[in-house]
């Protein structure tokens, strides 16, 4: 079987007796011990995985109820609890912490017949967003050139997906932590809605932290070789938790390109695209405009894209306030105001999301840049500031929509878009990447 199908496809191919989990596991775990270049899974599980694989054969021929990735192996980042495997953060002093138990995403997978193997590699303690590298595993390079960053934090995942070392990766996403990565990498990468899959079994090592109602722009997501692989993932990890509790993925507005309308900016003084990137993208906004799709140019109406851009950095603050790092951060007022202006962005948007079906943008300005081990403030990427790089991303995080990164087909390095839609509406931005992509 093709050693870089998509996790469907060999869900699909291990159901029809077409391929055994087994076999695939085997072959994957061989294909990670094999590797010296990419650095992206930092632990595996060979005999769990195997003897899990074994089972999931023998479930296919006795003919039992199989879920959508039944046998399918997979990774995880490293800073999502998976009982059997240690969870680092990417930090040293927690080297030997094993968690008693699952995070419920993984539960999740696993109930879906997925076979989690290993841990892929983060930047310690998730603090890059454009690289991936720590004291205890190392840097981690991209495939496409090992000179250059997958990405961060989540950098480990997407690397490991665009270089065969897994079927299917879940991440997490505070400041474009998977949509950077995908981009760069040339991978699919979903932050979905805000909350949508439970933050239970994410968290750094230690006591659990105090329960609050408060807004966690943290999100939980997959990253995959294709964007069905993205809805299967999170049609099987989304819903609130509780056995009373249900949920389900809404159904896309469309399921024919020609009929999605798509707002389209690619390109900002903020956050200036390079040539490569502002090419690669105008040429498929042309490509789809000749299909047919409706384009539509320019910001949602009442959208400033600088405010939200700075609104967003003030909530990042806020988070790493509420987690302790700074107890005089801001003054309530100026909070209040805060969390008014975090709402009112999410309404203009969906207001915009009414006769707009999705919004294209860049992921990044740029492409995968050259490893940097300078410090933060000191770093810059082709003589502008390392940080500007959250501009086009800050916009789905600041008000919790869900957003794609789709990997757009160049002849250099990968290039990505980003695909928002309307708040729970998740499926219609996956489903548009995945027609664009034809």
């Amino acid at each position: 079987m093709n050693r870089l199908c998509t996790a469907n496809q060999a869900a699909a191919a291990i159901r029809a007796g077409q391929a055994s989990s087994r076999e695939l596991t085997e072959d994957l775990l061989a294909r990670i011990t094999a590797d010296t270049t990419v650095n992206a899974i930092v632990e595996t599980r060979p005999e769990y995985a195997l003897q899990a694989a074994t089972a999931a054969d023998e479930a296919v021929a006795s003919g039992a109820d199989l879920g959508p990735l039944h046998g399918v192996p997979m990774t995880v980042k490293d800073a999502i609890n998976v009982a059997g495997l240690h969870t680092t953060w990417g930090d040293p002093a927690f080297a030997d912490y094993l968690p008693p138990a699952d995070a419920t995403l993984v539960e999740r997978l696993k109930s879906a017949g997925a076979i989690i193997v290993g841990k892929s590699n983060v930047h310690t303690m998730l603090g890059d967003f454009g690289q991936t590298a720590n004291e205890l595993y190392g840097r981690t390079n991209n495939p496409h050139d090992p000179a250059r960053t997958p990405g961060g934090s989540s950098g480990g995942g997407a690397a490991a997906l665009a270089a065969g070392l897994t079927y299917l990766e879940y991440g997490s996403d505070l400041v474009g932590s998977i949509r950077l990565p995908a981009a760069y990498c040339g991978v699919y990468g979903l932050k979905p809605t805000a909350g949508v899959v439970p933050l239970n079994g994410f968290q750094p090592p230690g006591p659990p932290a105090p329960i609050t109602e408060f807004p966690n722009p943290s999100s939980l997501g997959p990253l995959a070789s294709s964007a069905a692989d993205l809805r299967t993932a999170l049609e099987v990890t989304g819903g609130p938790t509780g056995k009373a509790m249900s949920w389900h993925l809404e159904p896309p507005r469309h399921r024919r390109l020609t009929d999605y309308r798509v707002g389209v900016v690619l390109d900002h003084p903020d956050a200036p695209v390079t040539d490569e990137v502002g090419k690669a993208l105008s040429d498929k906004i042309d490509a789809l405009a000749s299909q047919g799709v409706k384009i539509v140019e320019g910001w949602p109406e009442g959208v400033d894209p600088s405010d939200q851009a700075e609104d967003f950095g003030f909530q990042i603050g806020l988070f790493f306030a509420l987690h302790g790092e700074d107890s005089d951060f801001a003054p309530l007022p100026q909070i209040i105001e805060q969390e008014r202006r975090r709402m009112a962005a999410r309404a203009t948007w969906q207001a915009y999301f009414q006769d707009i079906d999705v919004f294209l943008c860049p992921t990044s300005f740029t492409t995968a840049f050259p490893h940097d081990d300078r410090p933060f403030e000191e770093r810059t990427i082709d003589g502008r500031p390392y940080d500007a790089q959250v501009f086009w991303i800050s916009h789905a995080s600041l008000t919790g929509l869900p957003a794609v990164s789709m990997p757009i087909p160049t002849a250099g390095l990968p290039v990505g878009a980003q695909v928002i839609s309307a708040f729970h509406e998740d499926d219609t931005a996956i489903t548009f990447a995945e027609l664009a992509a034809g």
